[in-house]
């Protein structure tokens, strides 16, 4: 039996780091995912690699990068985009799946719903919508395919790496107004990330 263990995090690094341990515990790379919020552009080069200014895929090769992963997950980064997420760089499964039928698609957005996907590896509708804005307000996914055998480790990985606490930034997302993930709304700016990173900068991690 296998389970699909999932975390948000604030910062890119302790993603990353989070999926170079999972591969270190002998997690597949092709079990693993990270989509990360680039709207920076700081996670995969200034020129977007072919995300264009509207943050539509320009070039096949990215969205095949980000569903590739060869020689470890993160040598497989490519750029995308996902509704409501803005540009983004992804590698695993679960873009994967969240772009769906969109892969491939020459000049056009990927489309597909990164929080169906989230719920089609088994989250409830309330963890999949905080962890997809999580990533549109600047965050980082990192979710696996595990055995039950490797589920506490996996956990405990994600735990020490600084994950956030998925109710927590729920219920502080409600608090400021919102209600649920919406992939029609406009991606955040990088005013927009800046603010939310000095937000939850102290906030509580699991």
């Amino acid at each position: 039996m296998s389970k699909t263990v999932t975390r948000l995090f604030d910062n890119y690094s302790d993603a990353t780091n989070a999926v170079r341990e999972l591969e270190s515990l002998g997690v597949p790379h092709d079990h693993i995912s990270i989509v990360a919020n680039n709207a920076h552009g700081e996670h995969g080069g200034h020129d977007h690699n072919g995300v264009n200014d509207h943050g539509d895929v320009s070039r096949g090769t990215s969205t095949g990068a980000a569903v590739g992963g060869v020689g470890g997950l993160l040598a497989g980064l490519g750029l995308l985009a996902i509704p409501g997420l803005g540009p983004i760089v992804a590698a695993g499964w679960l873009a994967a799946t969240a772009v769906g039928a969109g892969i491939g698609a020459a000049g056009g957005a990927a489309t597909g719903s990164i929080v169906g996907a989230l719920k089609n590896a088994g989250h409830t509708d309330e963890e999949a919508h905080v962890y997809s804005e999580g990533v549109r307000r600047g965050g980082s996914l990192v979710s696996a395919k595990v055995e039950d055998a490797q589920a506490a480790e996996a956990e405990a990985i994600l735990h020490r790496n600084k994950s956030v606490d998925v109710a927590t930034r729920g219920a502080a997302y409600r608090n400021g107004g919102w209600s649920s993930f919406d992939e029609t709304a406009p991606a955040y700016t990088t005013e927009e990330i800046e603010r939310e990173r000095v937000t939850y900068s102290g906030s509580t991690r699991i």
